[in-house]
């Protein structure tokens, strides 16, 4: 297998080829969690995998079928609700880490921050849904800085505890719910090595071929860890190994690798991707700075057979939606044409009309 075919088949497990109908809560469930921390493009990132609108992806987040918080590393992500506590109970110790340094540099120790997610709970309890700044209006604590650390970590301190998630919008303003209120808790409990097995299988089934390392940094669990968890799911897996590197992926039906030409505009922070730890088998790294920044500012792509060939931005007036691309190498209009066939996926998906300049 080479970086080539290793992208084909990312393409198959990523559901990029859209071989099957699903909803919006089926592709979230199929990757475990999507990183999510830019909203209005991490809709686009389940839309481009199913034929769902913009519209119906907001409602299924709206009516808590997806749910919107922080997990596995401190970013936020989408993830199915059946999948909310036993991920949240996995991954939120490791991630607390963060969050409780970041507060306790404005001095709040963890019996601080258990004060504050009482005071939380009432104020969101009966289905109230708050943005950030209501809450801290409510709290009486006032903004420390220009980009309001303490307000953050308290927030995601209560997400990670399993106190609050995202509730519904609030026009275009992110609010907050009780996790409780919209996600009715499981029976029964997985440990933790059942669910880091579980994760584990989620991961290389929807983004394999994939390494131990990548796991490593897309689940933020220790090499050690992972590889504990690829052990017990491994009879379940297929490997190959490449240059030195073992990576693991599904046991598939073959006919879903036969190779297809296809062109995706995929989001910023797309789990193509933002979800490995090395990024060869997509693009060349003469074109890494222009596809990502080194502070990890992911831009929206191009992919065109799985190889990122460009990247293109969108802009919101009134009557349509303006794409702007910027290709790496020159293109000639006739193959640019060929190429624009991929954007009528997001036309569909904004149920507006697309204008290319």
């Amino acid at each position: 297998m080479t970086h080539e075919e290793i992208s084909h088949h990312r393409l198959v497990a990523q559901n990029l080829y859209k071989t099957s109908t699903c909803t919006p809560q089926e592709v979230v469930k199929h990757f475990g969690a999507m990183q999510a921390q830019d909203y209005a493009m991490a809709k686009w990132a389940i839309g481009s995998r199913c034929d769902s609108s913009e519209k119906e992806i907001e409602e299924a987040v709206n009516s808590a079928k997806i749910i919107r918080t922080h997990i596995l590393r401190p970013t936020w992500h989408f993830v199915a609700s059946d999948d909310i506590y036993w991920m949240l109970e996995l991954s939120a110790p490791q991630v607390k880490r963060f969050t409780n340094s970041a507060a306790k540099k404005f001095g709040y120790d963890e019996k601080k921050l258990n004060q504050v997610n009482s005071s939380i709970e009432k104020l969101l309890a009966g289905n109230n849904h708050l943005t950030r700044d209501e809450i801290m209006q409510e709290l009486n604590i006032k903004k420390t800085s220009k980009e309001d650390f303490l307000s953050a970590a308290i927030m995601m301190n209560a997400e990670l505890d399993g106190l609050v998630c995202n509730g519904r919008m609030k026009g275009k303003q992110i609010t907050y719910a009780l996790l409780e209120e919209r996600v009715s808790k499981p029976k029964f409990k997985l440990s933790k090595e059942e669910a880091l097995a579980k994760l584990a299988q989620r991961y290389f089934e929807s983004h394999g071929p994939a390494t131990l390392l990548d796991f490593s940094w897309w689940s933020g669990f220790a090499p050690t860890i992972c590889k504990n968890a690829i052990n017990a799911i491994e009879l379940q897996l297929n490997s190959i190994s490449i240059d030195n590197q073992l990576y693991w992926f599904k046991k598939e039906d073959t006919k879903e690798n036969d190779f297809r030409e296809s062109v995706h505009f995929l989001p910023a922070f797309d789990e193509i991707l933002i979800s490995y730890k090395t990024r060869e088998a997509s693009f060349n790294t003469e074109h890494q700075s222009k596809v990502f920044t080194n502070n990890g500012i992911f831009k929206p792509i191009i992919l065109e057979n799985g190889k990122v060939i460009g990247i293109w931005k969108r802009t919101i007036k009134k009557d349509h939606v303006k794409i702007e691309t910027e290709f790496f190498n020159e293109t000639e209009n006739s193959r640019k044409e060929i190429l624009f066939e991929g954007i009528k996926a997001f036309e569909h998906y904004m149920e507006t009309k697309i204008v290319i300049e």
